[in-house]
């Protein structure tokens, strides 16, 4: 299990537009990568809104920041555009950084067990270590406690 002060697991996805983003070569930078469910639900969907309504923000206090989820290219590309987002969507198709991160997790929904990705995100500092982890993440205020954190960096 992943802790504050580890090193994050390095990975190469693709990205909705750009070429593919590995984490070990953004060292130097902050970076928040928030996993999430799936594209196009309502509390995915909130959650997107908010860290593209904050992109600048991040971008300013010197962070980059990436959703995750097992979504492809392609479907990220339709979310993006139906509702504008601005944070880079990455796709971990193969499910192997939501292991690696210990969010891919068995999940209880009205008694039926499924696994799933549990809504998490991780604050890696310039020196690829972990920051800070949130995990079972509520989308009210999420994006703004992540802003916050990284500005106490």
């Amino acid at each position: 299990m992943l802790d504050v002060s580890h090193p994050a697991p390095d990975f190469t996805l693709p990205q909705t537009e750009g070429p593919d983003v590995t984490l070990s070569n953004l060292q130097g930078k902050a970076v928040v990568l928030y996993f999430y469910p799936r594209d196009d639900t309502p509390g995915c969907t909130k959650e997107a809104i908010a860290f593209s309504e904050h992109l600048g923000d991040f971008e300013a206090a010197g962070a980059l920041v990436y959703g995750i989820s097992k979504d492809t290219v392609a479907k990220h590309g339709k979310f993006t555009t139906k509702h504008d987002l601005s944070v880079p969507l990455l796709s971990d198709a193969e499910g192997t950084v939501c292991e690696d991160y210990g969010v891919w997790v068995e999940k209880n929904m009205y008694g039926k067990k499924s696994m799933g990705i549990e809504r998490a995100t991780y604050l890696i500092a310039a020196d690829g270590t972990i920051a800070q982890i949130w995990r079972k993440v509520k989308v009210p205020g999420h994006a703004e406690a992540v802003l916050d954190a990284v500005k106490a960096l």
